[in-house]
């Protein structure tokens, strides 16, 4: 007799007249034949966005491969990504065009890259990120819309905004994220028995009683009032959704591992061991929350445009560092900050590792996933706006060409961001504004 191996993989039987239920480890011929979807539903493996932030860039000379194309040597500013070379796609020359405004330093560029606009200040910025465009489009069906992670534990840590000055708010704690993604409103999605949370039935109650005040505000407010009417209960509405999934029993997670126990609170601090220590933790937390189904987008800051990271018992940031400290002579480059660079690189290393070894379907989460690095400048001390580095990771379930050196020199940046929207499904016509818009996305990155 042929076994019925479907999703919710649970043996069903009796013991001494009781119910017994007992869960299978997920087995590949639940999976069609290509390993990208599972076979009892056919629902395709979820492909997830993220991107990955560092502060205070690097030197482009030691960063960006001689040889374009497949054939591209990893250069000594890429070595602690080696390992991985054949899972990232190196995209460089690209710039930030102010269109004749100034550059203001750890702005103008970080935020041309992220919402297609470079501003005065960051009270300028009022589009949205192409990071949130992404996540309207793909981030439904999952408890949180998207993670926000800042390693270096500045509140202001985020470059993530959904427009009209609205900015992601970071988690600064992994604890207080492990908290609330695996807390109490945490439900097994593998778990044979469902029972609503009361308490979430009543949030939701209350929400919803709010339908009518909600239009009746809306139709007397002016337009300028609208428009923060409109950004406030879009967000209400999120929730309503959020509340709506938590009422009903999730899909089963195939890979869903339960997590062995909390993290230990640890210090929000700049200096480099605690920010590693914390970003090794974000991201354990982070793997698990994707393999669980909890989110399909992310935003890790592992430090700010203008780089907070320090040594122990040293008050010079890597952002001091970069202004004041000479270039060695034998050594040709600023051989302190380049090491923060260095860390920073390490990390991302790390992360990437950490999601290689994720098995999901035929491969890997990294596989199901598309990360993109970048910083807000490339040689800090110059503030530079052209060179800024950008990585691709991961395959998006198969969109995106891995291992390829792309260099498009004095191409505006914003052309990165349009190939992470339509690598990720969102066929936007074009993205930014004046020299910095863009119509057409990397081509040679897409499959």
């Amino acid at each position: 007799m042929a076994l019925d191996i479907t999703r919710r993989r649970f043996f069903r039987s009796t013991l001494n007249g009781a119910a017994v239920t007992l869960a299978l480890p997920f087995l590949d011929m639940a999976l069609n034949d290509s390993g990208t979807a599972f076979a009892a539903t056919g629902t395709p493996i979820p492909v997830r966005f993220g991107t990955w932030h560092w502060g205070c860039g690097m030197n482009p000379e030691r960063w960006n491969p001689e040889a374009t194309g497949a054939n591209w040597a990893i250069t000594p500013e890429l070595q602690p990504l080696a390992a991985h070379q054949s899972d990232i796609s190196v995209a460089s020359g690209y710039a930030a065009l102010l269109d004749g405004r100034a550059n203001e330093p750890h702005i103008s560029a970080v935020w041309a890259l992220r919402t297609g606009r470079a501003p005065r200040t960051k009270e300028d910025i009022q589009d949205p990120s192409f990071d949130a465009l992404i996540a309207k489009a793909v981030g439904g069906g999952v408890r949180f819309r998207s993670f926000n992670m800042a390693a270096a534990g500045g509140k202001t840590d985020t470059y993530s905004t959904t427009g009209g000055g609205s900015f992601a708010t970071p988690d600064l704690s992994p604890l207080a994220l492990y908290t609330r993604v695996f807390g109490p409103g945490f439900v097994d999605p593998n778990a044979a028995t469902f029972t609503p949370d009361p308490q979430v039935m009543l949030r939701r109650s209350v929400l919803s009683s709010f339908q009518d005040e909600r239009a009746t505000m809306i139709g007397q407010a002016s337009i300028q009032d609208r428009a923060k009417l409109d950004e406030y209960f879009t967000s209400v509405r999120e929730l309503e959704q959020q509340l709506s999934l938590e009422l009903e029993k999730p899909a089963p997670a195939e890979y869903c591992e339960m997590p062995k126990g909390a993290p230990k609170e640890t210090e929000s601090s700049t200096e480099i061991g605690q920010v590693i220590a914390n970003h090794k933790l974000f991201t354990d937390i982070l793997v698990m929350a994707l393999k669980c189904h909890q989110t399909k987008v992310f935003n890790m800051v592992f430090s700010p445009s203008n780089s907070t990271l320090r040594k122990a018992g040293s008050a010079d940031t890597h952002h001091v560092l970069t202004h004041q400290e000479p270039v060695d002579e034998k050594a040709g480059y600023q051989v302190g900050a380049t090491w923060f660079s260095g860390q920073s690189v390490e990390a991302l290393a790390y992360f990437v590792s950490r999601l290689k070894e994720a098995k999901e379907g035929a491969g890997s989460l990294l596989d199901n996933m598309l990360v993109y690095a970048h910083s807000d400048t490339s040689y800090a001390k110059e503030h530079a706006l052209d060179e800024l580095p950008v990585l691709f990771i991961g395959r998006a379930g198969g969109r995106v060409r891995t291992g390829i050196h792309v260099r498009q020199p004095g191409t505006a940046v914003t052309k990165t961001g349009l190939t992470a929207m339509h690598a990720m499904g969102v066929r936007a016509g074009s993205f930014g504004t004046q020299s910095l818009e863009v119509s057409s996305p990397i081509s040679e990155l897409l499959v």
